[in-house]
């Protein structure tokens, strides 16, 4: 039990003394999320918008196999990926496997089902009364769909923090396409599961202190966005 309060309290001391290898970690975890919520976002907004405005066969189990691909394992997502982009792939010719640039893209589509389904979750929670009166005003489809969103901004700004947080959260994709290459592809997670099996507890902790933090934050701003 001593050993445990000695590795908290020496894990605290590399955050309050912002280690250089703790903070390197930590932005470099926070860039790639925070880049594939953004790209994740425009592939979002307009696909769920012209989802939920239109209609056409299928529809109902489209929006279903959405919402089913929202519990999709990360290893699999980074096996797709791998697959993809490796050298003997389509678009192996890329060159970006075991880059923060494929970390990107895996992570935006591990998100991109979670953060659509919301998002058309939201639009179709909202005022109906909304919609009908920018058509009779004279309101094209585009900007039917601008205001309808405007309005269930609080909504689609919750699925953009789902989004970003299970993409900070997540390793086995990050550890699958990324490599786990320190000073390069090493994120919050990844640095846990490697430093944890080398015994480097007092790092392990810090990080994990950290991603709790964020994981913590992540829910006050949820919290604070449902009350709106």
């Amino acid at each position: 039990m001593t050993e445990l309060w000695e590795g908290i309290a020496r894990a605290f001391v590399l955050i309050l003394s912002l280690d250089r290898e703790v903070m390197e970690i930590t932005g470099r975890s926070l860039t790639i999320s925070m880049t594939s919520c953004g790209v994740a976002v425009l592939i979002c907004l307009p696909l769920s918008s012209v989802i939920h405005f239109n209609r056409f066969p299928g529809k109902r189990y489209l929006i279903s196999l959405i919402q089913t691909s929202f519990s999709l394992p990360t290893v699999a997502i980074g096996l797709f990926v791998f697959v993809i982009f490796s050298r003997a792939g389509p678009l192996g010719i890329l060159g970006l496997m075991f880059t923060p640039s494929i970390m990107v893209i895996g992570q935006a589509i591990l998100i991109t089902p979670v953060m659509l389904g919301l998002t058309i979750s939201a639009l179709s929670g909202g005022d109906i009364a909304i919609s009908e009166t920018a058509r009779a005003l004279g309101a094209t489809k585009f900007q039917t769909m601008v205001i309808t969103i405007r309005e269930v901004r609080y909504a689609v700004i919750t699925a953009v923090v789902m989004g970003f947080g299970r993409a900070i959260s997540e390793v086995g994709l990050s550890l699958i396409v990324g490599g786990n290459i320190k000073g390069y592809t090493r994120t919050i997670t990844t640095a846990i599961s490697l430093e944890t099996s080398r015994g480097d507890i007092e790092l392990s902790m810090a990080l994990g202190i950290i991603l709790t933090m964020i994981a913590f934050l992540i829910n006050l701003v949820l919290n604070r966005i449902q009350q709106k």
